[in-house]
């Protein structure tokens, strides 16, 4: 097993995520010792604006990571806009400020609760003989009541800490380049050594962490210096590498994007590998969520990336109007440019289309050809679908013109989707018809005849600061109109949903070479 490359490879990518995800997690976790010490010492006292404190702090632990993670972006959006707006000055809400405002708040809680009950749980005959031999309050509290409580919120700081770095894995889909990014593109791509990889690293991280606090713990409630010396230089150590620029690392390098589906990464290798091969640094941050990775194009957070012509259709022009397809790109690349000062460069040559998928076999047993064939079954059926997909308009569009009402909506992994039609678990999928799985579970796409899914054509976006970036250009230019939806479809077969996949940099190296490239 460990021969297989893509061991190598993961650990080749380590010290990046690794020293991100550290780097994330130590500034999230100080902000938040930072915002709740203040607060519990402050509080301590007094009962109902305790219960007030403790009481948010626990709300924000019921709303998953993802969800407060992914909340943070379009607020801190808003909040640049604003401040560019008003003082003429801006900043990124793309990938570490989100990140760390959203794992600080999940940080608050052990630390609150740990300071209250270390402060409160002292024997008040302890309290009482401060104040005898003259203590002042502020006095007692620093010489008496917190080197007593420090046992107890070191132990809260732990719990802390160790949640930040489990939660800070789900900070790839807003952009933050963290330990995450093994395990959400192993799950696309089905790279179980990715996944596998990902989460040995931060398990590992999370116990050598928990570990150092412990011995800064032990060595103040046993009072052997020590102990928390050690503890406290092999933090400081990790934070240190953590802010130490890697070496292979250049600044001012091309960022590529990449969403949160297999194609996408190897689209983003590719792009990647054409940069490099130009002489033009290239770093890749992969697995962008749909919402995110167009405004932070815009942003200038990163420089390129492959998106979809229905995407953008009905996502940015919010249109729900079916065009013929050079149409549709030439209206984008108009109003991309005029309202968005985005680049569209060119198409790749093939289309990503959603596309109601079933087995073979049983739409030809029962004469389903089209998705209006599906009318008059949607009632007993079940369909599945990505994660944003019955909230996009194009389902809408598709329920309203051919009027279905399946029984059940379900959401899975787009992977997951293929092996679970072709065994009966649901009896429809929204796939896209550039997957290789299709043909691998002999499957059929319906035809779409009132036309209710846009066209769906590959295109290079570039940034607005990358619009006159002429050596840019000319590195993509090979890759217009050279990827058929044929060579697609084996790419992603390649790269994903079998056996021993191999990985997206590999693939990618393949499809070069497949499209003539040298």
């Amino acid at each position: 097993m460990i021969s297989d490359p893509r061991w190598s490879e993961a650990l080749t990518r380590l010290p990046d995520y690794l020293s991100n995800h550290l780097r994330v997690s130590a500034v999230a976790l100080a902000l938040g010792l930072i915002i709740s010490f203040p607060l519990a010492l402050f509080a301590r006292n007094r009962p109902a604006l305790r219960g007030v404190f403790l009481a948010i702090a626990s709300i924000v632990q019921t709303v998953p990571g993802l969800a407060l993670l992914a909340l943070f972006y379009p607020l801190l959006l808003i909040l640049s806009a604003w401040s560019l707006q008003w003082f003429g000055v801006s900043f990124s809400a793309f990938g570490f400020l989100p990140s760390v405002l959203a794992l600080a708040l999940y940080s608050m809680l052990p630390v609150l609760r740990n300071t209250v009950t270390g402060l409160r749980g002292i024997d008040p005959a302890i309290l009482e003989a401060s104040q005898g031999v003259g203590m002042t309050p502020r006095q007692s509290l620093a010489m008496v009541e917190l080197p007593l409580a420090l046992p107890v919120i070191m132990a809260g700081v732990r719990t802390a800490a160790v949640w930040v770095i489990g939660t800070a894995t789900l900070s790839t889909p807003i952009g933050q380049t963290s330990l995450g990014n093994y395990i959400f593109a192993g799950l696309q791509t089905q790279n179980w050594v990715f996944v596998l990889f990902g989460c040995i690293a931060a398990a590992v991280l999370a116990l050598a962490i928990d570990q150092l606090l412990a011995l800064v713990e032990s060595g103040i409630g046993n009072r052997r210096r020590w102990r928390s010396a050690l503890g406290g230089a092999g933090l400081a150590l990790l934070v240190a590498a953590a802010f130490m620029p890697l070496a292979g690392q250049t600044r001012g390098a091309y960022i590529v994007g990449a969403k949160t589906f297999t194609e996408s990464y190897v689209l983003s290798s590719l792009i990647a590998q054409r940069l490099v091969a130009a002489d033009l640094p290239a770093r890749q941050r992969e697995g962008l969520g749909s919402s995110v990775i167009f405004e932070a194009l815009r942003a200038g957070d990163i420089d390129v990336y492959v998106d979809y012509s229905g995407t953008l259709w009905a996502n940015q022009l919010k249109r729900t109007d079916i065009k013929p397809r050079q149409e549709v790109i030439s209206e984008l690349k108009t109003t991309l440019a005029k309202d968005y000062n985005v680049t569209l460069l060119g198409e790749l040559g093939f289309e990503n289309a959603y596309a109601l998928v079933m087995p073979r076999k049983r739409a030809e047993e029962l004469g389903i050809r089209s998705i209006a064939d599906l009318a008059n079954r949607a009632g007993g059926w079940s369909i599945a679908g990505d994660y944003e997909f019955f909230s996009r308009p194009e389902w809408a569009a598709v329920r309203n013109a051919y009027g279905l009402n399946f029984r059940e909506q379900r959401q899975m992994q787009s992977d997951f989707m293929y092996p679970a039609v072709a065994s009966g678990e649901v009896d429809v999928i929204a796939g896209f018809t550039s997957d290789g799985l299709i043909a691998q579970y002999d499957l059929v796409t319906l035809t779409d005849p009132k036309q209710a899914i846009p066209p769906y054509d590959a295109i290079l976006l570039l940034a607005p600061r990358r619009a006159d970036d002429e050596a840019l250009k000319a590195a993509l230019e090979p890759l217009i109109g050279k990827i058929d939806i044929a060579t697609m479809r084996e790419a992603n077969l390649r790269a994903g949903g079998v056996q021993g996949a191999a990985s997206a940099d590999s693939v990618a190296r393949w499809l070069w070479e497949k499209v003539g490239g040298k």
